[in-house]
């Protein structure tokens, strides 16, 4: 069973790693888009870590203050009870302020390495947000570059492939085609009626010359 669940596991592994695998290669800037996203919401539960241990700073320094201040006051009691020779005060007072005191110093302790803890989050948090900015700038850097190089593919398309280059040749061709053929027709046309208008002129003149011979053979 054991076997089973670790096979069905790498199978699932493998099909992920493939599937991102396809995906990088289809559209590299997305994924990467999504990795930084990734990051982002890394960098503020950083953030979220190091603001809530801030948090925590402030209140073990109030502690501190709150039970260093009562050792004072006790201190000073119990030495008030022991002038006045108050057994039982002065020994209720001495308790309190060794608790306190010793309270006040385990407190420090504690606070001492809350400091060091939230030095180091803020170290590390500023790390990933510098790494985070360059990857931005890294990543404007790639598409930048990718657009460069999808605009020169294009216009190595259009100059360069036979499909493309031959296009705009055979259309002007067409088009000269067809003027000249436009032309011909046109030429013809104007030949036509030239020759049916003057055809025509002289068939009339004709008419009217042999009029005139009638009309001069009836005088």
């Amino acid at each position: 069973m054991t076997n089973l669940l670790t096979k069905i596991k790498n199978t699932i592994k493998a099909d992920l790693n493939e599937a991102l695998e396809r995906k990088e290669n289809q559209n590299p800037i997305a994924l990467l888009n999504q990795y930084l996203q990734e990051c982002e919401q890394e960098t503020e539960k950083v953030k979220k870590l190091v603001d809530r241990h801030s948090q925590l700073k402030d209140e073990f320094e109030r502690e501190l203050a709150e039970a260093a201040e009562l050792a004072e006051k006790r201190k000073y009691q119990a030495g008030i009870a022991s002038k006045a020779g108050e057994t039982e005060l002065y020994q209720f007072a001495s308790e309190e302020q060794q608790y306190y005191s010793e309270r006040a110093e385990r407190l420090r302790v504690s606070l001492k390495h809350i400091y060091g803890q939230l030095e180091e989050l803020e170290r590390k948090y500023e790390e990933m947000k510098r790494k985070l900015k360059d990857m931005h700038i890294r990543r404007m850097e790639l598409m930048g570059r990718e657009n460069v190089t999808r605009a020169n593919q294009q216009i190595n398309k259009v100059l360069d492939s036979t499909s493309y280059s031959e296009k705009p040749y055979s259309r002007f061709q067409e088009i000269e085609g067809y003027l000249s053929r436009l032309e011909n027709q046109v030429n013809k046309d104007f030949h036509i009626s030239s020759i049916d208008s003057r055809v025509a002129q002289l068939e009339n003149e004709m008419r009217m010359s042999e009029n005139k011979g009638l009309t001069k053979t009836a005088e």
